[in-house]
């Protein structure tokens, strides 16, 4: 997919206030600190598009651009940000979840997970969730870069290994690095066949 046109739409924090284009939705969701921001960056090829911070926890609000005037790509905030208040958190959980389950235009969740750290509770256990509510998602590695070959296909490894204990077949699955553009053809190309069959 050639990525023509990226434009920011609207942030709010209600699922009733997303755009009602009825375009089909691709949104992105990690821990905070991920690197989500730089991979909707490096995805679009638009250097700016996605606010990124050295801070984790930047993204509180439900961000829409409009990919090629086709398809709405999301950006959610992060779960698990220790650093807000209890209400914060909670309802940043509560916007997340009303998007996640009430959003008839979303058509797959990319899940962020570091490449470099061995499976996390929290990942695992919002994996879980989606799977008991048959959110259609994907698992998308970042960072890959950071880290040797052997200890990047260690930790996939071990992912699939967790994931398989208790699941039948894994989701598709992505390894990408914002700095040297790896799985952007991959994920652009799996949005574009999503898209050709709707």
């Amino acid at each position: 997919m050639l990525i023509k046109s990226a434009e920011f739409v609207v942030s709010n924090s209600r699922v009733e206030k997303c755009p009602t284009t009825g375009l089909p939705e691709y949104a992105f969701i990690g821990r905070s600190n991920v690197g989500k921001s730089s991979l909707i960056n490096m995805l679009t090829g638009r250097k700016g598009l996605a606010m990124t911070s050295q801070k984790p926890g930047k993204t509180q609000l439900i961000n829409h651009f409009i990919i090629n005037k086709e398809w709405h790509l999301v950006d959610l905030p992060g779960y698990g940000y220790a650093r807000l208040s209890k209400d914060g958190r909670d309802g940043l959980r509560r916007m997340i979840e009303d998007y996640v389950l009430e959003r008839r235009e979303l058509v797959c969740l990319f899940v962020l997970l570091d490449a470099r750290l061995e499976p996390q509770k929290i990942d695992l256990e919002f994996i879980e969730w989606l799977g008991e509510e048959s959110v259609p998602f994907a698992l998308v590695f970042t960072k890959a870069d950071k880290l040797s070959k052997g200890k990047l296909s260690a930790n996939i490894s071990a992912y699939k290994d967790r994931l398989l204990e208790g699941w039948e077949e894994l989701p598709p699955l992505f390894i990408t690095s914002s700095e040297e553009r790896t799985g952007r053809e991959e994920l652009l190309n799996y949005i574009e066949g999503i898209n050709n069959t709707l």
